[in-house]
């Protein structure tokens, strides 16, 4: 029986394929064995993949791009206002919500996110059937450790939509750890592994566990100021600047010149990675004038020295917060499509001299491959549940701090609940207030471990009040944090003396 894992990410899609003991990603209809995340509408039809991404220069408000990172998101959370900032495509409040409005000319549609994932997905979808030559539905999803019950929800519904049986979704650190048989093959020993994701779009960091087959996640950190499309945008930057130095003309403020320039820095950011030179050359780029330059690959390099070191600091930030040493890291594991520059793959090597860097299936393609790994294993399985892998032990993604004041009276963060923490997960604190006052306000922060704690990393608060008054003594209050494996967070607070007690449920917590 054949089963199947889709990956879609912020710019590319990937299917892999389960069948006869193996997984394989498998071409698309161009031949591709990655298909970009773009969607464009045009009066008689929708396209989707390569055709789209090449015709969004003549048609940048009808195309819809990146739309990973607003999925599940309400219209003022803040990711969804950056996504607003940089799409060429409008987007619009509608209840909340926030939808891709099209027009074609004829009539002015609003596409949701969710439908324009739907549409990557059944891309992916007739893709695996074309391979197969038959109708195949059961599917395992990726999703990113950061996303949110809602993100994961509308997500799901997407893929179902698209006519997908939904046999599980799992992480994408999980989905890498698979493709290579990590902690499956020998499920004895406890080892240390560096997820290292490099996307279109973000970077993400992730130290995971390896225990007896159990995969525990430790640390891990996303970062949406680097990614491939930065790599892409300093060549096209460096191409304009060649345009301007051959025939004296600026074209950085042509939008439509320079979305062909990063057209053609893609490309040739993609062959750099296995040549030594690449070949740029677009047709009429401004003024009829056509444009040909070639860029070695040690150009491009020193072009982005200062984009590469970007990328090594987020490993160097994260071994510390889990006070590693390089050495206390058995293995590598590289995915994302980013992270096949061969630069990018040097510098990891010199920060992990000693370690296994595992980069013999293309980085593109492992997070695919693991899902379709998945899929395989879960085929035939009664019983299955939807909700993210057993394999992987749902942990907090982030820390869970109370306010409370130390002996001087100054304000203090105290962590409830560290990230990494494994979830269902129960901590119980006794903080001490004054004798003389008559309630109790509790405030909870989440962070990340050793950053910056401020006002808007308060997440909730809880008011014990009509507490008895002690005139020489504390009131004892203790509180007790329960994590559920869905991130639902519930507080309860008691007053020891008189057992009054206060509590609250966080339904989407960190």
């Amino acid at each position: 029986m054949a089963a199947i894992g889709v990956h879609l990410g912020c710019t590319c899609a990937c299917v892999a394929v389960y069948k006869d003991g193996r997984a394989d990603v498998v071409a698309n209809d161009a031949g591709d064995r990655v298909t970009p995340a773009v969607v464009g509408f045009s009066e008689n039809e929708v396209i989707v993949g390569l055709a789209a991404k090449q015709s969004r220069v003549r048609n940048a408000a009808n195309t819809i791009v990146k739309v990973k990172q607003i999925l599940g998101r309400s219209f003022g959370d803040p990711q969804t206002q950056k996504h607003i900032s940089e799409s060429k495509c409008s987007i619009v409040d509608k209840a909340g919500k926030p939808k891709y409005e099209i027009d074609t000319g004829e009539t002015v549609k609003f596409v949701s996110p969710e439908d324009a994932a739907k549409l990557v997905f059944s891309k992916m979808k007739e893709t695996a059937q074309s391979a197969l030559g038959s109708d195949v539905s059961d599917v395992v999803i990726t999703v990113p450790f950061d996303f949110g019950p809602s993100q994961k929800k509308s997500l799901g519904e997407a893929a179902a939509a698209a006519g997908f049986k939904i046999l599980r979704m799992i992480h994408e650190p999980s989905a890498a750890l698979l493709a290579y048989g990590i902690g499956q093959e020998e499920a004895t020993g406890k080892s240390n592994v560096l997820v290292y994701k490099l996307g279109g779009t973000s970077l993400s960091v992730t130290v995971i566990e390896v225990n007896s087959g159990i995969y525990r996640v430790l640390a891990t950190k996303t970062y949406d100021n680097i990614g491939g499309v930065c790599f892409t945008e300093a060549l096209a930057q460096y191409l304009a600047s060649e345009f301007q130095r051959s025939y004296k003309q600026d074209i950085k403020g042509n939008a439509r010149a320079m979305m062909k320039l990063m057209n053609n820095a893609d490309g040739a950011k993609h062959s750099l990675s296995t040549l030594g030179s690449a070949n740029c050359f677009v047709d009429s780029l401004h003024d009829g004038i056509d444009f040909d330059c070639s860029v070695s690959r040690a150009r491009f390099e020193l072009i982005c020295s200062s984009l590469f070191n970007q990328c090594m600091d987020p490993i160097k930030r994260l071994l510390e917060e889990v006070e590693f040493k390089a050495t206390d890291v058995n293995q590598v594991v590289l995915c994302g499509g980013s992270a096949r520059m061969p630069k990018l793959q040097q510098l990891i090597k010199d920060l992990f001299p000693e370690v296994e860097l595992l980069n013999s299936i293309p980085p593109d393609e492992v997070i695919p491959i693991g899902a379709a790994i998945e899929a395989g294993i879960l085929v035939g399985k009664d019983d299955l549940s939807t909700d993210l892998d057993s394999i992987t032990i749902e942990c907090s993604a982030s820390d869970i701090l109370v306010k409370e004041a130390d002996e001087s009276g100054a304000e203090k963060f105290t962590v409830l609940l560290p990230s990494g923490t494994p979830l269902p997960a129960r901590r119980q604190h006794t903080l001490q207030a004054s004798g003389n006052i008559a309630s109790v306000c509790l405030e909870l922060y989440e962070s990340v471990p050793k950053s910056t704690i401020s006002d808007s990393s308060k997440f909730a608060q809880i008011v014990l009040k009509d507490l008895q008054k002690k005139e020489n003594g504390v009131h004892d209050i203790v509180t007790v944090l329960t994590m559920k494996r869905d991130g639902s967070l519930h507080v309860t607070c008691t007053d020891k003396d008189t057992g009054r007690f206060e509590m609250i449920t966080v339904e989407e917590s960190s």
